[in-house]
């Protein structure tokens, strides 16, 4: 019975272990220095998908990993890279999840596909209709 008390008090402790760190990007909240990189990073950040959120972009995004996303886009502006090639490398790594603006390959293609299928099939059933209550 000694025992169980040093285990309760293990699973009540649990939950303040799981606490998220605080953020410790160094460019996660800070502007850069010039003015043509900082927009060019908002810019991307804002078609970027937060891979925590899901639902809103890096910039606008509270999650620690929309913090390190957005410190790394910044650093990476800083270091000379261009919006495409940073994007390209997020994409490769997350997966084409991550931006807004997925681009045509192997594993989008039924996103674009597959509204035209749709629209081509309810046509298709639509003028299959009219042409049978035009015969009867």
């Amino acid at each position: 019975m000694k025992w169980l008390a040093p285990l309760l008090l293990a699973f009540v402790a649990q939950p303040l272990a799981a606490q998220e760190a605080a953020v410790t990007s160094p460019y996660a909240d800070r502007q850069l220095e010039d003015p043509a990189q900082e927009a060019a990073a908002r810019d991307l950040m804002h078609s970027l998908r937060c891979i925590t959120c899901q639902s809103q972009s890096i910039a606008d995004s509270d999650a620690p990993m929309a913090a390190d996303m957005r410190s790394l886009v910044r650093e990476r502006i800083a270091e000379g890279q261009s919006p495409d090639e940073i994007r390209d490398w997020l994409v490769e790594r997350y997966g084409a999840y991550v931006t807004f603006e997925p681009e045509l390959d192997t594993t989008t293609w039924p996103l674009f596909a597959g509204p035209l299928l749709i629209l081509l099939a309810v046509g298709g059933l639509a003028w299959s209709r009219i042409r049978r209550k035009g015969r009867g």
